[in-house]
């Protein structure tokens, strides 16, 4: 293949030693020669290696992503050096011929494809955007964690006999709040313990009497207090970085404004999408089409000797993705077009009582959501709802008629039309 890049090198990134590989022009067969060396990973020594590049002229470099190892070399060839181009691949786009892996090896087939322009590298985000997403994934996973410490204070409360949650919607409220409390500090009787509800919650007190009696002990009012100490510490936690995101987010208002008038993204949604994809989309992504595919949400391709298989959406980003679906789930709530859309797809694939068909057309309005993201940052502009019965407005009168005329008489029934006053 014709070599683009005449003086590169590749790393192939470990936890304690990166093992690199340049190509130069030399005596070898091809007119080419292969220099090899190992660096540990301190962050010292990887300034060395990047002075030591630049000594010999490399102009490109390129490494795999391997997770959080792969960032301190990056960060210290962009520092250290001044290099035209520093790549982090996708692993998966790299994979050298099986049975010959060594750190050499892996190193030689990179800057091999390197030299030959066959690499891509992957979206990097800045380092204020990185730093924001940083944040909003440690808020993801607090909020996952309160989640999981409220259902062990119900199983608790289960193994107790306390059955709040049969008659509340749930015990994280001000009233299953102030009845734990109780239950903790010693009461045990059930229409005491119900005459702490509040607000809709005393419509319930008859229920309540009889789902706060059970054989609440000790050992439950230990594990209880413990239980809620946790949850406030981890609310504390919460409250702490979401003053933090709104710090972090300020240069970023503008845009974070144009996302929030997209059915089903609020703020923290809009700063979280920010995080993962920056605000300057067109730079990285060149149209709607690569987002969708880089965050995994659009159908995948598959198809041998004229036969199309399985369209199964390829991996991607799995936070946003994650971050999208919910989103979708809040925008079908409200009467528009992305509501339309996923009734159109449900319908498709089965009908409201197929949990499949649901599944599948909520990802359909989460790629739907990711296309409309990509243009309200790419060209500044709000976003533009195109209605209920936007895609009613699409069909033809004429042709609808025909198919259900048609659709009818399948049936077994005669059609007679008589056009409306």
């Amino acid at each position: 293949m014709q070599v683009v890049y005449q003086r590169c090198a590749a790393v192939d990134v470990g936890k304690d030693v990166i093992a690199v590989a340049v190509r130069l022009p030399g005596d070898g067969p091809d007119g080419r020669q292969v220099i090899k060396r190992t660096f540990k990973t301190f962050y010292g020594v990887l300034g060395e290696a990047a002075r030591w590049l630049m000594e010999l002229g490399v102009t490109h470099v390129a490494m795999e992503a391997t997770g959080i190892y792969s960032m301190p070399v990056y960060h210290a060839l962009i520092e250290h050096g001044d290099f035209e181009k520093v790549l982090v691949c996708n692993a998966g786009h790299v994979k050298n011929v099986p049975g010959r892996k060594t750190d050499f090896s892996d190193a030689e087939w990179l800057v091999h494809l390197l030299e030959c322009g066959l690499l891509a590298g992957s979206f990097i985000p800045p380092a204020e955007i990185k730093a924001a997403r940083d944040v909003i994934r440690y808020r993801a996973k607090v909020a996952q964690h309160r989640v999981s410490e409220i259902a062990r204070l119900g199983n608790v409360l289960q193994d107790a006999g306390i059955k709040i949650d049969s008659v509340a919607s749930s015990i994280a409220t001000k009233s299953g709040r102030a009845m734990i409390e109780a239950l903790i500090d010693g009461e045990r009787r059930g229409p005491v313990l119900a005459e702490l509800a509040r607000g809709k919650m005393r419509a319930k007190i008859a229920d309540l009497s009889m789902a706060l009696e059970g054989r609440f002990g000790d050992h439950h009012a230990l594990m209880c207090r413990l239980h809620l100490d946790h949850i406030d510490h981890l609310e504390a936690m919460l409250a702490r970085l979401d003053a933090q995101i709104e710090a972090m987010m300020a240069p970023f208002q503008c845009w974070r404004d144009l996302l929030t008038t997209i059915p089903g993204i609020g703020p923290l949604s809009a700063a979280a999408v920010i995080s993962e994809i920056g605000v300057t989309v067109a730079e990285f992504f060149p149209d709607d089409a690569h987002l969708a595919s880089w965050t995994g949400l659009c159908p995948g391709n598959h198809e041998s000797a004229g036969r199309r298989r399985s369209a199964r959406r390829r991996k991607g980003n799995e936070h946003l993705q994650s971050i999208l679906v919910e989103c979708a789930w809040a925008a079908v709530r409200h009467d528009g077009y992305l509501k339309s859309l996923y009734h159109r797809h449900v319908m498709k694939w089965g009908g409201y009582r197929s949990a499949t068909a649901k599944k599948k057309a909520i990802v359909v309005v989460a790629h739907a959501m990711i296309v409309i993201i990509w243009h309200v940052l790419a060209t500044g502009k709000p976003y533009y709802e195109l209605g209920t019965d936007y895609f009613t407005r699409r069909l033809d009168p004429e042709r609808e008629t025909r198919r259900l005329i048609a659709r009818l008489q399948a049936l077994g029934h005669t059609v007679t039309l008589q056009p409306a006053a």
